[in-house]
């Protein structure tokens, strides 16, 4: 029997690479010719830190294509770009120890994202270069990120301080982002569910924020593709039978009179793995349908994201999509581990567009969420029996819960190496803890009442201590799309507590308890205005404290930040963004977005 060895990817080949320019002062007779080897040098450490420290969704060391020779004037920078051209690099480093000419050796290409690195040095004047070429960057209105040590370095030091390696890092984190998202997909399977905004698809802001096409299909896709089996039926076997060991089946919360029989309950589980098939397939693709003669349907819509529209068109009839989406947003499933596949609940194409800048700039699986209720301490302590919230939940707690899943990996099992829960990409995850996320993950039948057509649905209790982001897109007539930011902290309740409260909700769906960390300015003066100012009824969880990661992504994509708690000191923006003050910096993100305008064309 056939056993697919791999998922398929649109991870495959031809990624964008990162390209590094090293400039030079151009004037020869002893000037150049003593800056070749220590020019070059930089930019093989620099090219040698990426490839060892930033990987592709695929788990693959990102790549680095270095200019055949140092860059001292325009012809140089032109030979530059034709090799750029020719290996799909999708960002660019610029890196000098010394002055340059400006203008004559910038990188021109407006739609890549742009950095200019200047050694700190007092033999030569790199920083003096760094000012230069970011002035002009900023005359021309072409963006660039300016990365300057802090302290002075000899020439002979080829070290690179932390400071600067963190912004290296961090800049071709989100530019690797931009390119990766760049001509792929966004697959509408269905169109709005129950009037949810956020599933009225806006084909502009995919197209001229992201560089991405939007592709619609109608659910009835599904039906067809069931009723005909247009899917890998070895792999159906094997997903089917991982399933029934994997998957451990959870109290039937319905009424008596509303419950399905067993053999109703199989065959939804059934057409549950067979949906997750046919969505992966309608995302990316899949070679063995052509082997069966299914060529047009082998080829899949190059998607990265996509999201079900489920209820309530499919959802009265058919089974729900929560299997499907828990499944496959994992990093993991009956294939072994790989890269999640971004599926958004309800076809919620902003929280879709909001998981795919969480996963890409993290290469890990996103919890996809209701921001559903503000609990505040009094509110709990009067529900159970006096109980007070402490430390970083003694001003409240958020209840993210969903009647759409969250990926298998928000169960928090997986570990660091001192224990703590969190969430890693695939390559870092053990077969102990894909057993472990399984292990705390039931399938419950999906509540009648909501879902005629039946279907199965998750439920689990993040594990508290996990530093986490949570993220939204919102549209906004006249200005388009903006971006909120809460960095904080899931939180674990007693289990008489947590019953208390999740029993108020939805005893089927997956909770994660989560507390922002509290500012005291603007919407984070405590957490019930965090949830008072929430753009949207989603939003998206995503591990670490990386809401600095999803700042600089938004300032290359020309999306402003209307809310957020990092620190100004770790905000990285481009230079240009200075000018547009420097006091307000969320007023100046605005300003400087709206003047640049999106990064694949102007409103």
């Amino acid at each position: 029997m056939h056993q697919p060895t791999q998922s398929p990817s649109v991870w495959t080949n031809n990624l964008p690479k990162v390209g590094i320019r090293p400039t030079i002062d151009g004037r020869r007779g002893g000037v150049r010719e003593s800056l070749e080897d220590q020019t070059m040098n930089l930019a093989r450490q620099v090219a040698a830190l990426i490839s060892q420290n930033v990987r592709y969704p695929n788990g693959l060391p990102a790549e680095c294509v270095i200019a055949d020779t140092c860059i001292g004037g325009v012809r140089e920078a032109a030979d530059c770009e034709e090799l750029f051209r020719q290996n799909n690099v999708g960002l660019s480093l610029t890196i000098t120890p010394c002055w340059c000419y400006g203008s004559e050796t910038m990188d021109m290409t407006p739609e890549r994202p742009k950095a200019v690195f200047g050694f700190n040095g007092t033999e030569r004047p790199g920083a003096v270069y760094l000012a230069a070429a970011l002035a002009g960057h900023t005359q021309k209105g072409i963006p660039a990120f300016g990365i300057y040590g802090q302290d002075v370095q000899d020439s002979s030091d080829t070290s690179i301080p932390a400071d600067v390696q963190e912004k290296l890092l961090g800049f071709v984190r989100c530019g690797l982002t931009v390119a990766l998202m760049r001509g792929k997909s966004y697959l509408s399977m269905g169109g709005t569910s129950m009037g949810i905004a956020g599933s009225m698809i806006d084909t502009a802001f995919w197209e001229k924020w992201l560089g991405m096409r939007v592709e619609d299909i109608d659910m009835t896709e599904f039906i067809g593709r069931m009723n005909k089996g247009q899917y890998d039926r070895d792999e159906y076997e094997l997903a089917l039978g991982w399933v029934r060991e994997k998957c451990v089946e959870g109290n039937d919360e319905n009424s008596e009179s509303s419950r399905r029989s067993r053999s109703q309950l199989d065959r939804e589980w059934s057409d549950c793995v067979k949906m997750a098939l046919i969505a992966r397939d309608l995302m990316v693709g899949n070679p063995r349908l052509a082997e069966m003669g299914l060529i047009e349907q082998a080829q899949g819509h190059n998607a990265i994201a996509s999201g079900f529209q489920g209820q309530r068109q499919w959802t009265d009839h058919f089974p729900n999509g929560d299997f499907l989406e828990a499944i496959l947003n994992s990093s993991f499933d009956w294939n072994g581990r790989r890269a999640p596949y971004i599926v958004a609940t309800e076809n919620d194409a902003l929280n879709a567009a909001t998981m795919l800048f969480g996963h890409l700039l993290t290469n890990t699986a996103q919890i996809f969420a209701d921001l559903r209720t503000y609990w505040s301490a009094e509110s709990v302590a009067a529900r159970c029996e006096g109980f007070r919230l402490e430390n970083h939940a003694s001003d409240g707690l958020l209840h993210l819960i969903n009647s759409g899943p969250a990926a298998l990996d928000g169960t928090g099992q997986q570990t660091t190496p001192d224990g703590m829960p969190t969430i890693k990409p695939f390559w870092g995850i053990s077969d102990e803890e894909v057993q472990r996320c399984l292990d705390a993950t039931t399938w419950h039948p999906s509540i009648t009442e909501y879902f005629p057509g039946g279907g199965m649905s998750t439920r689990f209790q993040t594990r508290g201590n996990m530093p986490a982001t949570m993220t939204r897109i919102n549209l906004v007539d006249g200005l388009g799309p903006a971006i909120q930011i809460a960095e904080g902290t899931t939180i674990e309740l007693p289990p008489k507590v947590h019953t208390v409260l999740d029993q108020r909700t939805n005893p089927t769906w997956p909770t994660t308890w989560f507390a922002p960390r509290l500012s005291g300015r603007g919407a984070f003066t405590s957490t019930y205005e965090v949830m008072n100012h929430w753009g949207a009824n989603h939003c998206v969880l995503t591990v670490g404290h990386v809401g600095h990661l999803f700042i600089t992504l938004a300032s290359m994509l020309r999306i402003p930040v209307y809310m957020h708690n990092v620190d100004n000191e770790r905000i990285f923006r481009p230079s240009a963004w200075h000018a547009f003050g420097t006091d307000n910096l969320e007023g100046a993100d605005f300003r400087a977005c709206q003047n640049f305008g999106p990064l694949y064309g102007r409103t």
